[in-house]
């Protein structure tokens, strides 16, 4: 008992530190419980802390700031409705083309398996071959269950977007011409012997804008690099793959090495082991390679450096919470876990304590 004591004394006596702790369970449990329902509000306030950044460009430039927030609420809308009516049409009509090649791409795939006894019959037998498709068979028969899942459920889906559509861009606009208010209102209700909170904040605000905005950034620069380079090569559904190798680097480490799995298979069955295949697994290493030590940091330099143990952890911990966003997330969340315990402060020990500890 003597050493919780001590622990307690030490790391939660001081009251900031209460203030602290309780603020941010208090962050975390509204998120966890109203999370879904909760959904087109966070949306909005990542869509406007993101937007926030071109505001203050421009107010810095001596535009007012409701002038500031109409030409940028403009131009969001002007994106929005480009992605929905001009982005989704083309990768829709993309996954289906891929769906209906799927079967004379399995097909390809099996006759190039059944080859492999014979070329390597040490390694591979015919039983590991036939195992392998009927494992193949049987996972494509649950996928195929889903999509009809998927699309039975797709009224609600749809309703769902147009809920999307409609309430998250109304939201944005309100965040960002009330943004002062908004935040008035919000530390109306807090402590007013918050310093260690604002101390916290502070540290990790500037950390996290430039974390989302550098990661929409990376988003759309090596999707769009990506969908260049694939087009050029003649890549078949280069448009889907630039969009999975977009998101990808949503995910650190992990995201680039799943979508290489695609891009490999889609150049091998629509060209076999041939050097138009090499060339494309080349140029998209290259584009991997400029993205992870050119781009990043170029667009993240203020982030702090987490080792990559970290980072993985934070992913897997936080997307299985909150899923994709805890993804997203999951590299400014680690930061905040960071910044909290750099701050905690920490009261000395008495020389009875130290004493006792020796």
């Amino acid at each position: 008992m003597e050493i919780v004591r001590q622990w307690f004394r030490r790391y939660l006596s001081d009251p900031q530190v209460i203030i602290l702790a309780v603020l941010l369970i208090a962050g975390f449990a509204v998120v966890l419980t109203f999370g879904g329902m909760l959904a087109p509000v966070l949306a909005g306030v990542v869509i406007a802390y993101l937007l926030e950044g071109v505001v203050a460009a421009l107010e810095r430039f001596g535009m007012p700031r409701l002038a500031a927030v109409l030409v940028v609420f403009v131009l969001f809308v002007l994106f929005l409705v480009f992605a929905l009516f001009g982005l989704l049409p083309l990768l829709s009509n993309q996954i289906a083309q891929l769906l209906q090649q799927l079967p004379n791409m399995v097909a390809k795939g099996q006759k190039t398996l059944l080859r492999l006894p014979e070329l390597y019959p040490n390694f591979i037998t015919e039983h590991q071959v036939s195992e392998l498709m009927t494992g193949i068979r049987g996972e494509l028969a649950t996928w195929g269950q889903h999509a009809l899942s998927v699309s039975v459920a797709s009224l609600v889906g749809v309703i769902t977007l147009l809920v999307y559509v409609i309430l998250v861009p109304v939201l944005v606009f309100f965040f960002l011409k009330d943004k002062d208010r908004i935040l008035q209102w919000v530390t109306g209700y807090l402590p007013r012997d918050r310093d260690l909170a604002a101390t916290v904040w502070r540290d990790v605000n500037a950390q996290i804008g430039n974390y989302v905005r550098g990661k929409v950034w990376e988003i759309l620069i090596v999707g769009v690099v990506t969908y260049a380079v694939f087009a050029l090569m003649g890549l078949q559904y280069a448009l889907l793959l630039a969009t999975l190798v977009g998101f990808s680097v949503i995910i650190p480490y992990i995201g680039a090495a799943v979508v290489t799995v695609p891009v490999a298979l889609i150049a091998y069955f629509q060209w076999g082991l041939s050097a138009d295949f090499l060339w494309v697994v080349a140029a998209y290493g290259v584009i991997q390679a400029l993205d992870g030590n050119i781009l990043v940091p170029l667009l993240f330099s203020e982030v702090v450096n987490l080792h990559p143990v970290a980072i993985i952890m934070a992913v897997l911990i936080f997307g299985g919470v909150w899923g994709f966003w805890g993804v997203f997330f999951a590299i400014p969340l680690a930061t905040l876990v960071q910044a909290v315990l750099k701050a905690w402060p920490r009261a000395p020990l008495s020389e009875e304590e130290e004493t006792g500890l020796v």
